[in-house]
This record gives structure tokens, sequence and C-alpha cells, in this order.
């Protein structure tokens, strides 16, 4: 039986993010069912889309993000779910459009939890448009020669993605936090990550 997401963050200590890009796909899809119900839904979703176009076009920091998503952001994701909550108790649960509204009341609280943070995202296109080449490679990937070994080459692949997302050059990441990873104490080696690292070295 295949280990879920939610089984994995809950025995990790890991917060669990629902992604909005994957709820807004199902309203697509219920448009020729239910165009109504469908565009109402996709207009409030542009809503939350242009409230993060808005914070990164001003460059709003974390702390600023979070307090104007918490003025824009949460008013419209509560209000939508309360209407999504309304309308399936008025549709066919198996149309396209129960569907769409079951799947996103059922992780509404998730697809919710970005707007409380400045540092969380409404999706993760981000991420799997990272990780792309890695599945277009899968095959090349079968054999890592052991478990550890797979699991070590996931890691690194984490950390290089992670150096791409925050424009971090990776040669020079690696050089520095290798040269001085070894004496580092420990309690601090969450600074070497790529979105927390300095350079070190001159």
């Amino acid at each position: 039986m295949p280990i879920r997401h939610d089984t994995i963050a809950e025995s990790s200590g890991i917060t669990l993010v629902h992604c909005m890009a994957h709820a807004r796909r199902y309203f697509i899809d219920a448009l020729e069912d239910d165009r109504n119900r469908a565009e109402h839904a996709l207009q409030q979703i542009q809503l939350l889309y242009e409230i993060e176009q808005h914070c990164t076009s001003q460059q709003f920091d974390y702390n600023t993000r979070k307090d104007y998503r918490l003025e824009k952001a949460v008013p419209v994701l509560s209000a939508l779910g309360i209407w999504m909550t309304d309308q399936y108790a008025q549709v066919l649960p198996k149309s396209p459009i129960g569907q769409a509204l079951a799947y996103s009341i059922k992780r509404w609280a998730k697809l919710s939890l970005y707007a409380r943070t400045g540092n969380l995202l409404p999706d993760n296109n981000l991420i799997e448009n990272s990780i792309r080449p890695i599945a277009l490679g899968r095959k090349n990937h079968l054999f890592a020669g052991s478990h550890e070994a797979a699991k070590r080459s996931a890691m690194l692949y984490s950390l290089l993605g992670t150096c791409k997302m925050h424009r971090t050059n990776p040669t020079e990441w690696l050089a520095d936090v290798l040269a001085i990873v070894a004496e580092y104490p420990v309690n601090k080696i969450k600074d070497l990550l790529p979105h927390n690292w300095k350079p070190t070295q001159n």
C-alpha cells in the first residue's frame, strides 16, 4: 500500500500545504458541466493570484507579504470556502462540478494555509518545473546502486533544485559548503542550506 503524503508529514513534523493550481484544474474541467459555478470559483482563484502578483511586483519581504495576504487573500479564501460548501449541497456529487467542489472542500484548510504565512506559495508550480528534468530522465534514474544511494541522490537533487529556485550558484555553494561543513556547528547546519547560505570563501 503506498504511503500517503499526509502520513509522512504528520510523522515528520512537516507542514503539508496543498496546491491551488491542482484545485483550479478541476474547475476548468467542470466548465462545460456547470459554467456559472466553475467560472465563479475560477474568478475567485484568479483574485488570489492577482494578490500574489502584486506582492511580487512590489518585492514584499516575507513579513509584508504575510500582512498583505491576511488583509486581502484570507477574506477571499474564507468566502470561497463557505460558497463551495453551500454549492456542493446543490449539485450531483459525481458530476464534474461536484467532483471539483469535493476536491477543494476536502483540502480547503491546507489549500488556504499559505495565506497565513509570508513564505509559503499557493501552488507547487515552481517545484514541479524544477524537477521536470528529473521526471523526463526517470528511466536514467532507475538504477542508483542501492536504496541509500537513491536517497542521497534525491537529497542532492533537492539541494540543487533549491539553489536554482533561489538563484544561488550551485558550484559556488557546493565548493564553499564542502570546505567548511566538517567543522561547522551542528546546531547551525541549516545556515548552509542554499536559501540561507552566505559565502564564507573569498
